[in-house]
């Protein structure tokens, strides 16, 4: 056994003024993207200069008001990569950029010779207060480390008197969940008062969890005491910065929003030290799932990820939220159907809000498909495979077809694992359409008779092929499909009935088509069998229907022989998708 005694947990943080468990979020924070420092120091290939400009560029597109840059003082290239942006004019305006250093005297004055040529700029300086770190790392009593905290402040208070933009201060506590909560609003406070925050003059202090040490909730808690506990609160601009080594980081995030920070630092899909930052991305599209706007341009969730793939050397993992390959998918039967039939009351209009079981927003809106959305496999049901093919192929298969069917691909997925659409519709079309053998529909011409009381009689005079010699035969009926299947019991010696017909329109304009399905009878043996059919016409494409049902169900290896050999054929003639066999003639 896993010698789990060897661990203790740190000691809870109990505020019982909290008062974040009665709210909700309904404004976006303001975003800071630490990609191109934080994030970027945890690559095993950190970007070069032009990689973090193309990146940059992109989270400027995104709408990113705040991006921390780096770490001049302490990186050649991030010092060369700020002057490219400065002297390239590569920064708008309305964009805050923030520089990260250590409270030393050469560092800060490195720092500030970076921001040169800036109207503005974040100076973010920070040193470690936990109870840990004082001990173990630096030795340092707190009074200690409080004077390190305001050798920096004022250091950036003189060299701001040189620069001739505008310095907004950030202070982090660095390893702030595992101080001490009195301690830590005591060193911020001792900060906001050595920067003489006011209106006029905002700070931003910024609570990061360095290491994740504990549950969200008891974050939370630590935010809303600092929130609760600050000085001059209304010059303060409260910062979160969490951490994922417990992989909560996103909750932790949105529970110090109800907590009361107003600002989030993370990264585009939580790349960072360890375990990761906290991953803006989940975050904003969490807000646009609940009908708040995230304040960000994310509609294009597949360029983002293309940059940040390009530039990170990192990939998106398939299941990450949003973003992965097979969020948006369903591998059970019981999911496929549920979402066929919210996306069918969508489009009926029944609600005027997104409301899809299993899909908590619409795909389309992030820039992905409805193509990808249901995935076939062993696990998968009717309810997939039906969505599939009136989904991508038009087809709006009747409920016992859809079982029948869905079994067929349920085989072949136990066989050779994910079954593709294309190859859904390769099955569809060799089982059911081109079922042509050994009778194959020709022509037919039909008389009604007029029997004097209202009603009618149909005779049909029907030219087939029957293993490949022309033939002919006639019947009668109350119906061109009733003359039909009458003409078949006579020819062939069998007895069916039509338990069920349905039809639809395949395409609209003058040369729409029609899909005809049929269900039939054997009364001698009491088996059943489904049959399709697509013409022009509406007779036609029934007829057709009942020929494919008979073959099926009197001659099934040769018509499934007959189908497979077609779609091959016609895939071999250059016919990849197989588009000419869905309105095939002959």
């Amino acid at each position: 056994m896993m010698n789990y005694r060897k661990y203790r947990s740190f000691p809870a943080f109990h505020y019982p003024e909290r008062t974040w468990t009665e709210k909700e979020i309904r404004k976006a924070p303001a975003w800071c993207s630490v990609d191109l420092r934080d994030g970027n120091q945890a690559l095993v290939e950190p970007m070069g200069v032009e990689e973090k400009i193309e990146f940059f560029n992109m989270l400027l597109r995104m709408g990113f008001k705040e991006i921390e840059v780096g770490f001049p003082a302490a990186s050649q290239i991030e010092y060369n990569f700020l002057r490219n942006l400065i002297e390239r004019k590569l920064i708008p305006d309305n964009v805050l950029v923030q520089v990260l250093t250590q409270c030393r005297e050469p560092l800060i004055e490195r720092t500030f010779e970076a921001i040169q040529g800036l109207p503005r700029a974040i100076v973010h300086i920070y040193n470690s207060t936990s109870v840990l770190q004082r001990d173990v790392v630096f030795h340092k009593s707190k009074e200690e480390i409080t004077e390190i905290a305001l050798t920096g402040t004022a250091l950036v208070r003189k060299y701001e008197k040189e620069f001739p933009g505008e310095i907004l201060l950030e202070y982090s506590p660095e390893s702030f969940t595992g101080t001490e909560m009195d301690y830590a609003a005591e060193i911020c406070n001792a900060v906001i008062r050595a920067w003489d925050a006011s209106n006029a003059r905002k700070i931003i202090i910024n609570l990061p969890s360095t290491v994740e040490m504990d549950t969200p909730n008891v974050f939370a808690d630590q935010v809303e005491y600092m929130n609760d506990h600050l000085e001059r609160r209304d010059s303060v601009i409260l910062s979160v910065h969490p951490h994922n080594d417990r992989g909560e980081s996103i909750a932790a995030a949105e529970l110090a929003l109800l907590a009361g920070a107003e600002r989030v630092e993370g990264t585009l899909f939580g790349n960072g030290e360890r375990t990761g930052n906290v991953d803006l991305m989940v975050m904003a599209y969490n807000l646009f799932s609940h009908g708040v706007d995230p304040g960000l341009d994310i509609g294009d969730i597949k360029g983002i990820q293309q940059v940040y793939e390009h530039c990170t050397k990192m990939l998106v993992p398939p299941r990450h939220p949003y973003a992965g390959k097979l969020v948006f998918t369903a591998f059970s039967g019981s999911h496929q159907d549920a979402i066929n039939k919210g996306i069918k009351a969508m489009e009926e209009g029944r609600s005027p809000y997104w409301e899809v079981p299993y899909l908590p927003i619409d795909p389309s809106d992030i820039g992905r498909e409805y193509e990808p959305i249901v995935r076939i496999n062993s696990q998968s049901g009717k309810g997939g495979v039906a969505f599939i093919m009136d989904s991508q192929f038009g087809y709006k298969l009747p409920k016992g077809m859809q079982r029948e069917f869905a079994d067929y691909i349920q085989s072949i997925s136990e066989r050779g694992g994910e079954v593709t659409p294309q190859e859904i519709y390769d099955v569809f079309r060799a089982e059911y359409i081109e079922a042509k053998e050994p009778i194959h529909f020709r022509s037919f011409r039909s008389a009604d008779k007029d029997n004097g009381d209202g009603s009618y009689t149909t005779s049909v005079n029907v030219t087939y092929m029957y293993h490949g010699i022309q033939k002919q035969f006639s019947g009668m009926g109350n119906g061109p499909i009733d003359a039909v299947q009458s003409g078949l019991d006579e020819t062939l010696d069998i007895e069916i009935k039509v338990l069920d017909y349905s039809e639809h329109a395949m395409t609209s304009g003058s040369g729409a088509k029609a899909v005809s399905y049929i269900h039939l009878l054997d009364k001698k043996t009491g088996n059943t069998s489904y049959g399709v059919g697509i013409s022009s016409s509406i007779t036609r494409s029934s007829i057709r229907a009942l020929f494919s049902a008979v073959n099926r169900m009197f001659y099934k290896e040769k018509a499934e022989a007959y189908g497979k050999r077609k779609v091959a054929e016609m895939k071999g003639n250059g016919d990849p998708h197989g588009e000419r066999s869905l309105f095939v003639h002959s």
